[in-house]
């Protein structure tokens, strides 16, 4: 029986929340959802060779937390407190990083909201009404929020809660054919932002509190938590922010679902080779056949570990879909549930491979034609801090391209501010 969620009344103090389910389907969804198709001959003669041999049980999932922690998305309260630590010492990167993201617009006290009823969001936002507003505004209230919180200026906050409370008294609904993917950047910035303000700062009221809510539970919610069978960059996305909205809603129920999407979705974005002779699927994909599942990899035949289902498309997509990977997992660990034995190796390779090509090691003939499009974006920091300063596993490529690109910036769509939060920061739970 779900427990009744507690008042939302704002409180400094971390809180928790109840919960009463546990992901008790998804182990056997991913041992059984995602069979490989026989080999062809499309496949590299590795992969021929690995379809013959059973597949490896899959890992059991983590047991979903019992209780939500507060803040919690992306950020907890210890890890802000080692980057308040870190920026008063003056240690870099950190205090190089603050600097970047207080000197940048998104960090601006004079922004003037600019929230819309209707945000209409066609292929690479055309038509642009009010997405690009929105995805700044998300961007700006999260800077804000961290910007607070380091600093102790409660002009931040306020300024955040300005955002937060302009959007949440006026947005109804996401158009066109973008909606989805917007709704996931917008939704997986604004709970970073709210779960700051709201367990550090006392001055969010309770009606503004609850309108913000229900804004995210109507608005939101809905369009992202049911995932998308288009390129795996927006699924990703989307359970990025279903996963941190049900956390601000504390709702156990939705955050099940997003988790055991998002799994199964990492599972088809990141080829292994043990995977076999061709990358996983997600169920309802309709990709049945090899000739489908190659077409949905951008034409590549050859697959290898670490190569992504957009790898050949562009790396800034796929940038995209490793930062998501990564949000998850870390938002995860950060309620006390470790996903790390179901999707770290995948994010490693992912990783590893991508910064291998983004350091300028020329492509194979075989690998996207001989040509690769670079431009990975600023969204390493995450998972190279959990799976190598906190897990001490070597990462060579992925370490230096991280260390030689900070401090991270922003992408201007969800990924922001990373070296600050998360560089070398091993205080995770709370």
């Amino acid at each position: 029986m779900r427990r009744t969620p507690r008042s939302s009344t704002p409180s400094p103090t971390r809180k928790r929340f109840r919960r009463a389910t546990v992901l008790i389907a998804a182990a056997a969804a991913l041992g059984t959802a995602f069979a490989a198709l026989p080999g062809t001959g499309a496949a590299s003669a590795a992969g021929r060779a690995r379809a013959a041999a059973p597949a490896a049980a899959a890992p059991a999932v983590a047991a979903a937390p019992t209780t939500f922690t507060h803040p919690g998305v992306m950020v907890s309260l210890p890890q802000l407190d080692f980057i308040k630590g870190k920026v008063q010492a003056n240690a870099e990167p950190w205090k190089d990083a603050y600097n970047q993201m207080t000197g940048s617009s998104y960090a601006s006290l004079s922004r003037t909201p600019k929230p819309r009823a209707s945000v209409d969001c066609g292929p690479y936002s055309n038509p642009n009404n009010g997405c690009t507003d929105e995805r700044q505004d998300a961007i700006a209230a999260y800077t804000d929020a961290l910007a607070w919180y380091i600093s102790g200026n409660s002009a931040y906050a306020q300024k955040s809660i300005e955002l937060m409370n302009a959007w949440a008294s006026t947005i109804t609904q996401h158009t066109n054919s973008n909606a989805p993917l917007q709704t996931g950047w917008a939704g997986s910035v604004w709970p970073r932002a709210a779960e700051i303000i709201r367990y550090t700062y006392s001055g969010w009221s309770a009606a503004d509190i609850t309108k913000f809510s229900t804004m995210l539970r109507t608005v939101y919610l809905p369009e992202v938590i049911n995932g998308s069978n288009s390129n795996g960059n927006w699924e990703l996305t989307m359970m990025e922010a279903a996963v941190g909205i049900s956390i601000f809603l504390n709702d156990a129920t939705d955050y099940d679902k997003a988790i055991t999407r998002y799994l199964n979705r990492v599972a088809a974005y990141v080829y292994l080779s043990t995977d076999g002779a061709l990358p996983k699927t997600v169920p309802g994909s309709g990709l049945d056949t090899s000739a489908k599942i190659i077409s949905y990899w951008q034409g590549q035949s050859t697959f290898v570990t670490g190569l992504t289902q957009e790898t050949c498309r562009d790396f800034t997509h796929t940038g995209y879909g490793i930062a998501s990977i990564s949000d998850v997992a870390e938002t995860a660990a950060i309620q006390g549930q470790d996903l790390y034995p179901q999707v770290g190796e995948r994010l490693r390779q992912a990783l590893g491979f991508q910064s291998k090509y983004e350091l300028g090691t020329a492509p194979p003939s075989w690998l996207c034609g001989g040509s690769l499009t670079l431009g990975l974006g600023p969204v390493t920091e995450v998972g190279y801090n959990a799976l190598h300063n906190r897990m001490g596993i070597a990462m060579t490529n992925t370490q230096t391209l991280t260390e030689s690109r900070r401090p991270a910036g922003t992408n201007d769509l969800f990924v922001a501010w990373e070296t600050l939060t998360n560089a070398e920061n091993p205080a995770v739970v709370p």
